[in-house]
């Protein structure tokens, strides 16, 4: 696979239709908050427009995938583009508030559409010696098209007030394109055949761990998947209360216009594709636990300066690196729990996984809104960013004791002892 058109055909097609969809989401995430600020909202409406779109993607993750596996992946697909872009639309023109609730339910239940099915559809698609390459291009293609989306998203908003539209009119036409640009995706899906291109077999040698006859395995598996996922729902926690806020914290606190927010929030996830790429190489010096721990624990200063701050420069460097530093565990942690996890239960632990961080954006809304609305800018956002710092703390102590390498711990007694 050295090129794009060496790749196979339904590869190349499924690629299209996400950087259309992640386009069209890159604008929404950063957009859509200052939207309903600009309808004479409070910060408890956005609280609440979150909460229920994270709660409805974490409600439908694992009926998504289990559907996935029952039914054609290809057609899932087609309706979650199809519905998203219908909806994103919708959303651009509601005003009134049960109709801007309704639909960011209905955004969050098929948002989870692509998040569950497509890696199964990439591992379908693709021979198994390309599997770990194409992921990463996925992961970073999915990014790029958020930075394009995000970024064109709040240039043209600016651009267009310049030339006389009003605030909220602005908007509104950036969130529309955003929405067809998502309904756009259908069509590549459309081409995608129902027989992958490339005859990937299923894998057929169970990983080690489902070759044991101790009959104690599925026990010591759902004790691991219960730790794994109390971890992420701590990390869920934390950054629920910052993440889907960051265009407000930047625009609230130091007045900066929408192109400039939409331009930081790209640089953080163009630092995320970098950072993961150091990911391996410090996993590969340290272990994967340590430097899991490791990029956790950097991060926290960064967060905390980020909160405290009232300089932009210093608030916008360090939210580049805290969002370098964090992000670069995910792929370390994807792995740990793929290594640890048998084949036959990956796919369970993975959908627990991504339900239990997006409960923990899905819960923090309301907390956050009363916290900004009651401490105001300032103190309402430091103390946001000192109770994420105190869960990623948490978090990071209980994946360490967990999930350490114990044989090096036994080694390093018996040198000493």
């Amino acid at each position: 696979m050295q090129s794009f058109q060496q790749w196979p055909r339904n590869i190349r097609l499924f690629f299209i239709a996400n950087i259309l969809y992640q386009i069209g989401t890159g604008m929404f995430s950063v957009l859509y908050n200052l939207y309903i600020e600009s309808l004479g909202y409070n910060e408890s409406m956005t609280g609440s427009v979150v909460s229920l779109q994270s709660l409805a993607t974490a409600l439908m993750f694992i009926p998504v995938g289990l559907l996935g596996d029952r039914l054609s992946r290809k057609r899932m697909l087609m309706a979650g583009a199809w519905v998203s872009g219908a909806v994103f639309a919708g959303r651009s023109l509601l005003e009134a508030e049960p109709g801007m609730l309704l639909f960011a339910v209905l955004s969050g239940i098929f948002a989870a559409f692509f998040q569950v099915l497509a890696i199964p559809f990439l591992t379908e698609n693709v021979k198994p010696s390309d599997r770990l390459r194409m992921f990463s291009y996925y992961s970073s293609l999915v990014l790029a098209a958020q930075v394009i989306g995000s970024l064109g998203g709040g240039v043209i908003a600016d651009l267009l007030q310049s030339w006389g539209f009003g605030r909220t009119a602005s908007l509104q036409a950036v969130l529309m394109a955003g929405g067809i640009s998502t309904f756009a995706s259908f069509l590549p899906l459309i081409r995608i055949s129902e027989t992958p291109e490339a005859a990937v077999p299923v894998d057929s040698k169970p990983a080690a761990a489902d070759s044991s006859t101790d009959a104690a395995q599925p026990r010591r598996e759902r004790v691991l998947i219960a730790q794994f996922v109390i971890t992420q729902l701590l990390i869920g926690f934390g950054s629920g209360l910052v993440i889907p806020y960051l265009n407000l914290y930047f625009t609230n606190r130091f007045d900066v216009s929408w192109s400039g927010m939409s331009l930081l929030i790209a640089l953080g996830q163009i630092m995320t594709i970098v950072s993961m790429l150091i990911g391996p190489f410090l996993a590969a010096r340290l272990g994967s636990v340590k430097a899991v721990v490791c990029f956790q624990m950097l991060s926290l200063p960064f967060l905390l300066v980020t909160g405290f701050t009232h300089l932009l420069w210093a608030a916008s460097v360090s939210f580049l690196f805290r969002q370098a530093l964090m992000n670069a565990a995910n792929p370390i942690q994807s792995a740990v729990m793929m290594d640890k996890i048998s084949a036959k239960r990956r796919g369970t632990a993975n959908s627990l996984m991504q339900t239990a961080f997006m409960l923990g954006w899905a819960t923090m809304g309301p907390v956050q809104s009363y916290l900004v609305t009651t401490y105001g800018n300032y103190w309402g956002y430091a103390i946001t960013f000192s109770i994420t710092g105190l869960l990623y703390v948490v978090s990071s102590l209980l994946y360490y004791i967990m999930f350490r390498e114990r044989r090096t711990i036994v080694a390093k007694v018996n040198v000493h002892g």
